[in-house]
């Protein structure tokens, strides 16, 4: 059966469709403006007194000052296609450019072939799983502004692991949705900025993880843990502990895996990484 859940940049210039602008202080975002497929467009947006309600693919957008004007940062699904696009901004379409980006494919040997093709009885769990972690992945805490500058949640080196197209025994399986980090069994997880707790337990392929919003739908998870040492309703700081690194569920030794989703898109962390631990 399922376990009950734990209750426990630099200035960068931005692409539109017609024109660049660039960011100046205060509206200077850190982070890496990428537009292909797993990364962040950062769209401009029609002068308006306040800031347009934007949605992209009907999920809410992250929107931010740009000069006098606003500017919208979308998180775009690795499912995306390269070409136009468009968000909505207060009801009327905004279009961008997606470009195309192919990543690499990675092969993994698992020992047991149920993390490569799952029973029955675990595509049940699986389902009920997916149940719990959709609303966690659109958790917009209230009073919660995301800062969109991580430091890394773990020491250890970086694997060019996100967006991998996977290869599991020979079977393909969905690309890798995150960033794993290399580290010793037990070594501390931090919270990368701040942010609420909005659900824990251990999952069939995530193993012990954590699901942490930082505000206006930037959701992060750290997943394969150890060790959780957070409960669902606590606010962290940047730096906080949550947990301890583990290779509980589909891994194949100890990391730490870290997924960044924005407007319920899972994006690079790289993009946003401002430090070390």
């Amino acid at each position: 059966m399922l376990p009950r859940p734990l209750v426990t940049c630099r200035p960068l210039l931005l692409m539109t469709a017609g024109a660049a602008i660039g960011w100046t202080a205060p509206g200077a975002l850190p982070f890496k403006a990428s537009p292909v497929p797993g990364g962040v467009a950062v769209v401009a947006l029609p002068d308006a007194p306040a800031p347009p309600v934007v949605t992209y693919r009907g999920e809410p957008v992250l929107v931010r000052r740009s000069g006098r004007s606003w500017a919208a940062v979308v998180g775009i699904p690795l499912s995306a296609e390269a070409g136009r696009d468009e968000i909505r901004a207060d009801g009327r379409a905004v279009s961008f450019t997606i470009r195309p980006k192919r990543y690499a494919e990675q092969r993994v040997r698992l020992e047991n072939p149920r993390q490569v093709t799952p029973d029955p009885e675990d595509e049940a769990r699986i389902a009920r799983e997916q149940a719990l972690m959709g609303p966690a992945w659109k958790a917009r805490p209230e009073g919660l502004v995301p800062s969109l500058s991580f430091r890394q949640p773990t020491p250890g080196g970086l694997t060019a692991s996100f967006g991998l197209r996977r290869v599991f025994n020979g079977q393909p399986r969905s690309p890798h949705s995150g960033l794993d980090i290399k580290a010793p069994a037990g070594q501390a997880v931090r919270a990368p900025a701040a942010g609420v707790v909005v659900l824990t337990g251990d999952f069939f392929f995530s193993g012990n993880a954590v699901f942490l919003a930082h505000g206006e739908g930037v959701v992060s998870l750290f997943a394969h843990l150890s060790k959780i040492r957070v409960r669902e309703g606590q606010r962290l700081e940047a730096g906080d502990i949550l947990g301890d690194v583990g290779k509980t569920g589909r891994a194949t030794g100890p990391h730490l895996h870290w997924s960044l989703s924005l407007n319920n898109a899972r994006v690079d962390p790289r993009l946003f990484l401002a430090g070390k631990p």
